[in-house]
């Protein structure tokens, strides 16, 4: 009889071992579950990440390119001026440019019709608006499609020149920088070139 009971209790032992074993090994499952998710997750956010700010690079860098065009214009069209001479400018902007991408807007509405225990009744409507960025895929690349650009607003010029000290040369550069940029007078200076 002894030994009918110790059979019995080392069962019961046996059993309770394999079901903390079991126990531990869903633990050390889900943890590890958990685990590979994050480090999914981590690497597809990483991924967006460095798509975002190559796209933030770009349009920077576009951005930088039509200011310098836009100098760089000006001052080829500046130099053929009768009595200018070499020219360089300088254009102060406010703010950067900014994109505008399109969106997909979805709007849904509904109306409830709600009576009270006075006999009243009241319409309840609720409108639902979604709206998601449209985004095109380029070389296996998605963009977003953009609705408008804002190009940034100048503040000033700086415009140095050969022929500066001469006051008609001087007139005339204000008013072509004016003219190209929208600038009023006191905001275009124009100097003399150190020779």
């Amino acid at each position: 009889m002894n030994n009918f009971f110790k059979k019995i209790k080392g069962e019961k032992t046996n059993n309770k071992k394999k079901i903390e074993n079991l126990v531990s090994l869903i633990i050390i499952l889900i943890i590890t579950v958990i685990i590979m998710n994050r480090i999914w997750n981590g690497d597809t956010q990483k991924k967006q990440e460095n798509k975002t700010e190559e796209n933030t690079s770009v349009l920077a860098t576009e951005e930088e390119t039509t200011k310098e065009e836009l100098e760089k214009k000006l001052e080829n069209i500046l130099s053929t001026v009768k009595g200018v001479g070499e020219v360089k400018v300088f254009i102060n902007y406010s703010e950067s440019s900014s994109v505008e991408p399109l969106y997909d807007e979805t709007t849904t509405t509904s109306t409830t019709e709600e009576g009270d225990s006075s006999g009243g009744t009241r319409n309840v409507t609720e409108t639902e608006t979604q709206k998601d960025v449209v985004f095109s895929e380029k070389s296996g690349n998605k963009e977003p499609v953009t609705q408008k650009t804002t190009m940034p607003v100048i503040q000033g010029a700086i415009v140095t020149a050969e022929g500066a000290e001469d006051v008609t040369v001087k007139t005339n550069i204000i008013s072509a920088i004016g003219a190209v940029t929208g600038l009023s007078i006191d905001k275009v200076q124009v100097f003399e070139m150190q020779k």
